[in-house]
């Protein structure tokens, strides 16, 4: 009995697979019972990949948004696609039918709400770091490493800093279209910058209502502190979301 457990220890079913040794015997209906190796490469690039996206999500995107709807859908996205394409890359999946599954991943669209392109982006790096670290099984962990942290320093850089300047829009019903005539758009901007305190730097008018005297004005400001407005295009109570 000691003989067969050290020999069950001290086992390698690729070494045996690679000398022409029957592995039969750690198989069932040819599917490996146990492999520590595989487990414990997966467990560990399971938590490094959620440890990362986690950064990103908490640290960049929930601190201006306040989102916790897409904080969790991200989490998700990147528990759940990890897990797909490493299983699946046990299965050997070229390369053509990773990036087949990405674009389908890529297409979503909630039937309740469009995503906006700032949740689509961070949407898309949740979905590439999640991809990546899962398919580079033969990539060395340096590497992994520095990919993700590259990743992490560009969010930073572009989202976490004031290195870009954020400019946020909003839709306001406009009640004196007499501002909106061609060649009044000063007096329209400083006639909004008076009602709504906001830094705006420019003025688009869309729809005009003359039954109404009405006007639908889209205003491009400089959000106050890099904050996110997530309901600054909202403008029928239907579409409020809490």
């Amino acid at each position: 009995m000691n003989l067969l457990q050290i020999n069950m220890q001290d086992f390698d079913p690729d070494i045996a697979r690679e000398f022409g040794g029957d592995v039969s015997a750690m198989d069932f209906l040819g599917v490996p019972l146990f492999d520590a190796h595989s487990l414990w490469t997966t467990l560990i690039r399971f938590v490094f990949n959620f440890l990362v996206c986690w950064v990103i999500i908490h640290c960049f995107y929930y601190k201006k948004a306040n989102r916790k709807d897409y904080y969790f859908t991200f989490l998700m996205f990147a528990v759940v696609i990890f897990l797909i394409i490493s299983l699946m890359e046990n299965m050997k999946m070229n390369i053509a039918y990773a990036l087949g599954l990405f674009a389908i991943f890529g297409m979503i669209r909630y039937r309740t709400e469009t995503i906006k392109i700032r949740e689509m982006t961070y949407l898309f790096v949740v979905m590439g770091l999640s991809i990546v670290n899962g398919m580079a099984l033969s990539t060395s962990y340096a590497e992994l490493v520095l990919v993700n942290l590259l990743t992490v320093l560009i969010v930073w850089l572009l989202d976490g800093t004031k290195l870009l300047k954020h400019t946020a829009t909003k839709i306001i019903l406009y009640d004196r279209i007499e501002n909106t005539k061609h060649g009044r758009e000063e007096e329209l901007k400083a006639d909004l910058v008076e009602r709504t305190g906001l830094d705006i730097s420019k003025v688009e008018v869309g729809h005009i209502d003359y039954l109404r005297d009405v006007a639908f004005v889209k205003v491009y400001y400089k959000p106050i502190d890099g904050e996110v407005n997530t309901i600054d295009t909202v403008t029928k109570l239907k579409d409020f979301d809490s």
